[in-house]
């Protein structure tokens, strides 16, 4: 029985006993405390700023964004406890008018910590606010430089403000408290002034404003023919909520906006980056609205003063026009009865000449068309017989012209005939012989192409018969199957297989017992 044998070599080196998890985190949470034992100030912007109200913990997620502010280069976690968070977060919005939000830039003293279930962390124990002022400050100055740059920051102011905006797009929160008082007094107006209101809603406070408010300046700007003015308004918060009319995409939507933009946003003391963008700024949305009731009865003021100046006009016109006519009615009676008896005098002389011109003229008027008539039919005899002579003429001339083309044409046609019949057999005599040709040439490419198709049969069957498996055993070779199969590598059988063998004058039949490969 054959037997083909498989060996393995298992190596196996004795190391140090693992650590887990928890043990190696404890590892590290005290290479940490050794190796920042302090406290450190740390410059960060804050990503992400969550509020636990049941427990009172603040938790931060802090980035360094570096000079790119497209791409983060650290993040960490951070905690300010409830023990501190409500003084330092009522400290800072004192000092800053800003709540700890995501945006801002912050310098802030922390601890390194580290958690087994929680992983790296910085306690936050105080945070200056002097340097986000300045940091903010910078911002807003880069923001005025941009708009400036850009071209924005008075394109808004140049253009022209209606004399009366009835068709107001208000850009506000539908739930506004300030956004409800602005409608209100408009509808309210004592003078009864009407007013076409479109609301177009966008977010007004936090971090998601700048985008939804540029958003709206867009819609509006594709509808700007159905609109007089933007109204840009917000109120019913604190003032903390307000930085992000700061922001720059509010104020670049200001710059590009094809319309005037009122701002009533609700600063009462500060001034912002969209209001300095705005044509007009006011300081709170029923600010806006007691600015347009204004515009309005000044315009109606206006248009009564340039009534009364109209008809005080009107009336010294007509008093100076009556005063003309009068002088003129008069100047007229005159020229007219002048004109009247010079006239007369005419008419009388014209009348007595008419009674014995007409006569003379009529007769000497019959013998002139008499003469006329009698000239007119000796030319009219004479022109057609001529007319008639050159179309005799004319007639002989095209019948011997056209005899002869015909004839022309005829012998042309004939001519034509004969060319093409002998053209038509010279061409079927050369198709003839070329064909004799192409039928000889293709009889003897076949038998060709035959016998080589042969000769090539003849050497497959001698190859074919050169590798038959009954001569390999005649030479001395065997052929090892599995299940009717040869059997080509060792990965093909197992322990336990039972293989045939076969050979010049017999088979044999081997049960696999082990596997030796070569390495």
């Amino acid at each position: 029985m054959s037997q083909i044998f498989f060996r393995q070599t298992i190596t196996y080196e004795e190391q140090n006993a693992p650590l887990s998890l928890f043990e190696l985190h404890q590892q590290i949470r005290e290479e940490l405390e050794l190796a920042f034992p302090e406290s450190y100030w740390v410059v960060a912007e804050l990503a992400q700023v969550n509020v636990d109200r049941r427990k009172g913990h603040c938790y931060l997620t802090l980035v360094d964004k570096g000079d790119d502010a497209r791409q983060i280069l650290a993040q960490a976690k951070g905690t300010i406890w409830a023990s501190r968070y409500q003084m330092l977060s009522r400290y800072f919005e004192e000092k800053t008018g800003q709540p700890l939000r995501a945006g801002l830039k912050v310098l802030m003293q922390a601890s390194v910590r580290f958690h087994e279930l929680y992983g790296l962390s910085l306690d936050v124990s105080n945070i200056d606010p002097n340097y986000t002022i300045g940091d903010l400050a910078r911002q807003r100055q880069e923001t005025l430089k941009r708009l400036a740059a850009e071209g924005l920051l008075e394109a808004n102011k140049e253009l022209e403000l209606p004399l009366v905006p009835q068709r107001l797009a208000v850009i506000s929160s539908a739930t506004a408290a300030g956004y409800q008082d602005f409608v209100h007094q408009l509808q309210t107006n004592s003078y009864g002034y009407t007013f076409e209101t479109t609301l177009f809603q966008a977010v007004v406070q936090g971090h998601e404003s700048p985008k939804s408010v540029a958003a709206a300046f867009e819609l509006v700007a594709k509808y700007k023919e159905n609109f007089d003015v933007v109204v840009l308004i917000r109120g019913g918060g604190s003032q903390t909520d307000l930085s992000c009319f700061d922001d720059y995409k509010i104020a670049a939507a200001i710059g590009h906006s094809p319309l005037p933009v009122l701002t009533g946003i609700g600063h009462e003391r500060d001034e912002s980056i969209a209001d300095l963008v705005a044509h007009t700024r006011l300081k709170t949305p029923t600010a806006v609205a007691g600015f347009l009731i204004d515009r309005f009865q000044e315009a109606e003021e206006l248009a009564e003063d340039l009534y009364d100046r109209i008809r005080m006009f009107s009336a010294q016109q007509l008093k100076m026009t009556e005063d003309r006519l009068e002088r003129l009615h008069l100047r007229l009676n005159n020229t007219t009865m002048q004109l009247l008896q010079g006239n007369k005098e005419r008419l009388e002389q014209l009348s007595r000449g008419f009674l014995l011109k007409p006569k003379a003229y009529l007769e000497q008027q019959r013998h002139q068309i008499s003469d006329l008539e009698k000239d007119i039919n000796s030319e009219t005899k004479d022109l057609l017989h001529e007319r008639e002579k050159y179309l005799q003429e004319l007639s002989v001339c095209v019948e011997g012209k056209s005899q002869r083309w015909l004839h022309m044409k005829e012998h042309d046609l004939n001519t034509l005939v004969h060319c093409l019949e002998t053209e038509a057999k010279d061409r079927l005599q050369k198709s003839q012989i070329a064909y004799s040709k192409y039928s000889d040439k293709l009889e003897y490419s076949a038998q060709k192409k035959l016998q080589q198709e042969n000769h090539r049969l003849k050497l497959l069957e001698m190859s074919i018969e050169a590798n038959n498996p009954e001569r390999l055993l005649l030479r001395g070779y065997t052929l090892t199957l599995l299940n009717g199969k040869i059997i080509k590598s060792t990965s093909e059988v197992k322990n336990g297989d039972v293989v045939e063998t076969r050979m010049q004058n017999g088979t044999l039949h081997s049960m696999i017992v082990n596997i030796d490969t070569d390495e």
